[in-house]
């Protein structure tokens, strides 16, 4: 938003997050959710098509993982919860009903904290996370022949385990906005709940964005934006439309309470349909469920499945003396982090050095070798955490130089061998002493006179020159300490 339309009116976000869960069969059916790639309409069965008759049954594994979720959105677990029936007709909806929930769902009243850069932590209220099953998919196909479009159903996907997360109006810019998201997928991914990919299009968000005079309490029109399915297509539709809202209201317009559909080739939104008030949807309980209750039990025994969560791990790599860039880093990804923890409590001494070293190595040579290439992934590193503690430990005792060391590790990734068996093969072992050094040096200032002239007339700089030959002649298993100093003895002779 411009500044001047951002001094006479507020934005007002709310974003509503569909999820859905990694559970190895679909929601009320025993059919399996491992569709992708499937022939359209061969993971289906009676209840997956609303055929008469057939019986729902829950799935245990997705209320666990929606109680998780909860848990780890700091909302309250509901000891009480039902499903409905939410009623509407579009083709992708087999029974011409989705079983939802409503009134009573499994978590509410929740936070989440976000954090945009130079502004201070926010709170975004969570007021809802509730279970519901997915829809079919509509595959929209033109004529060859004659140029007239029409759309295909393919079931598959119908009935997967899905979540609804839904924010409170919280947001007022499309940054806080993508903030929102990127740490709520974060959060489910290291929960292990859902893969949480916009663009797989198993993480989908609807955004409710409405604007208001500055200095009035009361919210304006609300309009619904869909199909936007990556992070930075969330910022840019909510950035369009809360321009389009400001013009529309600075010219005495009245803003129509509509879903609109981000179309990114134009980067505008268009209006698709009006919106639905929940009375629309005729809501009533699911008849062939029974309620859903929770007990205190269960609720703890899901508690401690938790892992340490992204903002508390943050916290503690930070109290141990890491940068905001490398703890936020090496917390991004939940299976970093813990490779990173399994490195350090793997090194000996001093717990704060040993996160240092860690993070300079995890950072280093190995975001080198997952930036590699596209789809590498941690778990096909061959170094293990304990043999990379291992290889630091060798270049903190000087067994090896540092660039041999990232050497070693290049030759570690290739063959899955522990630092010493390569060191050993290689003959990458340290060269320290004087002895073996001596003539090396001697060498390379008589074969260097420029560089060693320069020095000697002053030019420390130029001892730089010397060095590197020196470690490109020992293949960088020169003590560099100990080069230095022959050298400065053999160019004061």
């Amino acid at each position: 938003m411009t500044t001047a339309v951002a001094s006479e009116f507020e934005t007002v976000i709310g974003l509503e997050v569909h999820c859905q869960l990694i559970t190895k069969s679909k929601m009320f059916c025993a059919c399996s959710t491992a569709y992708s790639g499937a022939a359209p309409n061969t993971h289906v069965c009676p209840v997956c098509m609303g055929m008469p008759g057939v019986l729902p049954v829950i799935n245990e594994q997705a209320i666990e993982y929606i109680t998780m979720t909860g848990l780890a959105l700091n909302c309250d677990i509901a000891e009480f919860s039902k499903f409905d029936r939410k009623n509407y007709h579009y083709p992708d909806l087999m029974k011409g009903y989705q079983v939802s929930q409503y009134d009573l769902p499994v978590c509410k009243n929740g936070w989440l904290e976000i954090e945009v850069e130079g502004q201070a932590p926010r709170r975004i209220g969570i007021t809802r996370v509730h279970m519901e099953e997915d829809t079919a998919r509509l595959l929209h196909r033109t004529d060859d022949a004659t140029g007239e479009g029409y759309s295909l159903v393919d079931v598959n996907r119908s009935g997967s385990p899905l979540m609804e997360i839904v924010s409170e109006p919280d947001m007022r810019t499309p940054a806080e906005a993508r903030d929102y998201l990127v740490r709520l997928r974060q959060i489910l991914r290291y929960i292990g709940v859902s893969e949480a990919n916009m663009e797989e299009g198993n993480f989908r968000c609807d955004a409710n964005v409405s604007l208001r005079r500055r200095g009035t309490e009361a919210f304006g029109t609300k309009v619904e934006i869909k199909n936007m399915n990556s992070f930075r297509a969330v910022h840019d539709a909510l950035a369009f439309e809360e321009i389009r809202q400001a013009e529309l209201l600075r010219q005495g317009a009245t803003i129509v309470q509509e879903t609109r559909g981000w179309v990114d080739e134009r980067q505008v939104t268009v209006s698709q349909r009006s919106k639905e008030e929940a009375n629309d949807y005729r809501y009533f309980p699911e008849p062939d469920l029974p309620p859903l209750e929770l007990s205190r039990e269960f609720v703890e025994r899901v508690r401690a499945k938790l892992p340490e969560l992204p903002a508390a791990r943050r916290a503690r790599l930070l109290g141990l003396g890491l940068s905001e860039y490398e703890a936020g880093t090496l917390t991004e990804s939940r299976e970093r982090s813990d490779y990173f923890d399994a490195v350090v409590a793997a090194l000996p001494g001093e717990r704060a050095r040993a996160a240092k070293l860690g993070a300079n190595w995890v950072l280093g040579e190995v975001g080198r070798w997952l930036n590699a290439a596209a789809d590498r992934d941690i778990a096909a590193l061959k170094v293990s955490p304990a043999m990379l503690a291992e290889l630091i430990g060798m270049a903190e005792a000087k067994t090896i130089t540092g660039a041999v060391a990232k050497e070693v590790f290049e030759k570690m990734t290739e063959s899955g061998q522990p630092a010493p068996a390569i060191v050993e093969q290689l003959g990458l072992a340290q060269m320290g002493g004087s002895g073996e050094l001596e003539g090396i040096v001697r060498t390379v200032v008589a074969a260097n006179p420029k560089p060693a002239a320069d020095f000697r007339a002053g030019k420390e700089a130029a001892l730089n020159s010397l060095m590197g030959a020196v470690m490109k002649e020992t293949r960088g298993r020169a003590n560099p300490d100990v080069v230095k100093d022959l050298l400065r003895k053999e160019l004061a002779e």
